[in-house]
């Protein structure tokens, strides 16, 4: 059986259009990349039972306060048990209320310059969501800045902005490290408990274009992620574990 990986995109404040491009692009990679995606808005799903079919949770564009008290500690529980977690674009500004998430995703979202064409760098081109990616990587999205240095959690820091390469007009209030983060990972999630077992977590700030989910290099790096937070060996689809969905016997 293929890993499992719950995707969910719901919003609680502002809504990116390209979300229902990004779940088309991802349902289309899914067999390619021997993946299985579940796709849903829906919070109430966001339960023990529900969670622990899951090889990994991947929060696509979300905004705001996206989960309750009952599913905000399932997503711990989760976590807690070798889950993987994934973030995309705008979910580093979500559940700006709990702790746990900001340091699982590793930084929140601060502000971002006007959309323009802009430059970002490989930091790390041996991880899979870099390889293959040009050295200098100009593409069309918003260059987020974020309200801390992922790097302060343990993360490793796989894509920078070249600031050179575009104009940011905007007054920023918090430091996020230099040089500029917008993809990173965690080889175990910051937001998992102490003494329990610790899954992956991938960040990427790209996405925000309806555009760029049609783009080869975005999906690479994107699928990249996902596949590289799965390989934490803490799931079931890979090894032996509490949560993910079971190998088939041969």
């Amino acid at each position: 059986m293929p890993a499992c990986v719950l995707v969910y995109s719901a919003t609680a404040g502002y809504r990116h259009d390209s979300i229902e491009a990004s779940i088309e692009a991802l349902s289309a990679k899914a067999s390619f990349a021997d993946l299985e995606f579940d796709f849903t808005e829906d919070k109430n799903l966001f339960t023990d039972e529900h969670l622990a079919k899951y090889d990994a949770v991947v929060f696509l564009n979300n905004s705001g306060v996206v989960l309750d008290d009952t599913g905000k500690a399932a997503l711990q529980n989760y976590l807690n048990l070798g889950g993987n977690f994934v973030g995309i674009h705008c979910a580093a500004d979500a559940l700006c209320d709990t702790p746990f998430f900001g340091e699982q995703i590793g930084a929140y979202f601060d502000y971002h310059p006007p959309l323009q064409e802009s430059v970002v760098e490989v930091a790390d081109n041996t991880h899979p969501s870099t390889e293959g990616l040009p050295a200098r990587w100009r593409l069309l999205d918003e260059m987020y800045n974020f309200q801390s240095d992922p790097r302060a959690v343990g993360a490793k820091v796989l894509l920078v902005a070249d600031e050179s390469s575009y104009s940011d007009p905007g007054k920023r209030m918090f430091d996020h490290g230099t040089p500029h983060p917008i993809a990173w990972c965690q080889g175990g999630g910051a937001g998992v408990q102490q003494g329990c077992v610790a899954g992956r977590s991938w960040y990427t700030g790209l996405g925000h274009t309806v555009e760029i989910w049609s783009d080869e290099l975005f999906l690479r790096h994107v699928l990249g992620g996902i596949t590289w937070a799965l390989a934490s060996k803490t799931t079931r689809a890979f090894n032996e574990g509490s949560v993910g969905n079971p190998l088939t016997e041969m």
